[in-house]
C-alpha cells in the first residue's frame, strides 16, 4: 500500500518526459492567396482557322553543275548544315583526267611559245644584217602571237576542267537545314538534277491554302495569330506576306504565306493553326486573360473555378476558339459570371484551399485588353 503512490508518480514523469521529447506538430501549410476574376460574356471576333505549315523564307533544290556517278551524300534529313560544308560528292576521276590533259597541252603550248619567241630573236639578227626579207621576219612574229594565243586557250582550259572538277562536289551556299534527300549514293544523276533540299537560315513563313470564296478577304499586310500545334496556348503575331495569283486548278484554293512577327519562330515542318479573325455579330464568348487558361496533363486547355462558399479551386476543361487581342475566347466549359483564377495558375491543385488576394477588385466580368476587339 505505501508503493502505489510512488507507483502513480513514476509513471507521471515518465509520461511528462516523454511528451517533452515527441517531435512538434508540424505547422498547418499557408493558405496561397489567388487573384480572382469574374468570367463575362462578351460579343468578340471569332475566327475562322486555316491549318499551316511552318517553311523556310528561302529554300532551294541543290544539284550538281555537271553529271556523274553519286559516291557519297554524308548528310541527312533533319541535319543542320554551315556553308561550305560538304552535301554529296560525283566520282571525280574523269574530271580530274581531263584537268591532267589540259595541264599538258599548257605546258605544250608554253614550250612552243618560248621556242617561237627564240627563233624571232635569232632572224631579228638575221635581218638586221639583211640575211632575210622582212616578210619572213613578219612570219616570225606572226608565228609568235599564235603561240601566246595557244597558251592562253590552253590555259582558259585548263581552268575550266578544274571548274569541272571542283562542280564533283556539291556545298551549301549557306547555313541552314537539310529538308530532303532526294538522290542515293550509287545513282547516275544529270547535271542539274536535285539531290538535296536545303532550308536556309532566316525569317520564316505559315504556308496554308485559303478557299475561293473567303481570298477576297485575305490582303496582304493584314494581321493573324499562329498557334503550333503542340502548344496551343502559346499564341504568336503574323503579317500576310504573299497571295497565290491564281487558286489550284485540283483543289480551287489558293496559296497563302503569312510572316511570323514574333521570336521564338517554330521549327521548320511543324503544324499551325492561322486563326484568321471574323466578327459574328450577337454571339457571345467568354473572355479570359491568357494567364488564366494553362495545359492539363491529358493536353487540355483548362482553368481554375474558384468556389467562393468554400473557398478552394477545381479544374475545369474548356474550349478554345482562339484570341481577341490579349485574351482568350472561350466558347465552352464557363459560365457568365464565374470565378476564374487568372493568375499563378501552374502552382495551384485541384481541391485546395486559398483565398482571394487581398488587393483583388470586386468582381468585374474579364474584358479583352483590345480596344478595338480586333487582333492587332
Amino acid at each position: 500500500m505505501l508503493r502505489f503512490p510512488h507507483q502513480v508518480f513514476v509513471t507521471a514523469v515518465v509520461a511528462v518526459f516523454l511528451a517533452a521529447c515527441a517531435p512538434p506538430e508540424p505547422a498547418p501549410a499557408p493558405v496561397r492567396a489567388v487573384k480572382v476574376i469574374a468570367a463575362g460574356a462578351q460579343n468578340v471576333w471569332a475566327p475562322i482557322q486555316y491549318a499551316g505549315v511552318v517553311t523556310a523564307r528561302s529554300e532551294a533544290d541543290l544539284g550538281f553543275r555537271v553529271a556523274g556517278k553519286l559516291l557519297q551524300r554524308p548528310v541527312m534529313q533533319g541535319q543542320r548544315v554551315h556553308a561550305g560544308e560538304l552535301l554529296a560528292q560525283l566520282d571525280a576521276t574523269d574530271f580530274q583526267l581531263s584537268a591532267t590533259a589540259a595541264q599538258a597541252q599548257l605546258r605544250a603550248a608554253i614550250t612552243e611559245r618560248d621556242l617561237q619567241a627564240a627563233d624571232l630573236a635569232r632572224y631579228r639578227e638575221l635581218r638586221a644584217q639583211n640575211f632575210i626579207s622582212a616578210a619572213e621576219l613578219d612570219r616570225r612574229i606572226a608565228a609568235l602571237k599564235a603561240a601566246e594565243s595557244r597558251v592562253e586557250q590552253a590555259r582558259a582550259q585548263l581552268a575550266a576542267q578544274s571548274n569541272q572538277a571542283q562542280y564533283t562536289r556539291l556545298l551549301a551556299d549557306a547555313d541552314g537545314v537539310v529538308t530532303a534527300t532526294l538522290a542515293e549514293p550509287g545513282q547516275v544523276v544529270a547535271a542539274g538534277a536535285p539531290v538535296v533540299r536545303l532550308a536556309r537560315d532566316g525569317a520564316r513563313d505559315v504556308a496554308f491554302a485559303v478557299p475561293e470564296q473567303r481570298v477576297a478577304q485575305v490582303k496582304v499586310g493584314q494581321r493573324v495569330t499562329v498557334r503550333a500545334w503542340a502548344d496551343s496556348t502559346t499564341v504568336q503575331q503574323a503579317r500576310v506576306r504573299e497571295i497565290a495569283a491564281s487558286a489550284d486548278p485540283a483543289t480551287r484554293t489558293f496559296a497563302v504565306k503569312v510572316e511570323i512577327l514574333d521570336e521564338p519562330q517554330p521549327p521548320l515542318g511543324a503544324t499551325v493553326t492561322v486563326d484568321w479573325p471574323q466578327r459574328i455579330d450577337g454571339q457571345t464568348h467568354i473572355l479570359l486573360p491568357s494567364a488564366a487558361v494553362w495545359r492539363n496533363d491529358a493536353g487540355q486547355n483548362a482553368v481554375w473555378v474558384f468556389d467562393a462558399a468554400a473557398q478552394t479551386v477545381h479544374e475545369r476543361t474548356v474550349e478554345l476558339a482562339g484570341v481577341q487581342g490579349n485574351d482568350w475566347v472561350v466558347t465552352h466549359g464557363l459560365e457568365d459570371g464565374e470565378l476564374v483564377v487568372a493568375a499563378g495558375v501552374h502552382v495551384l491543385h485541384d481541391g485546395e484551399r486559398v483565398v482571394r488576394f487581398a488587393a483583388d477588385p470586386s468582381d468585374a466580368p474579364a474584358a479583352s485588353t483590345s480596344g478595338s476587339g480586333e487582333l492587332p
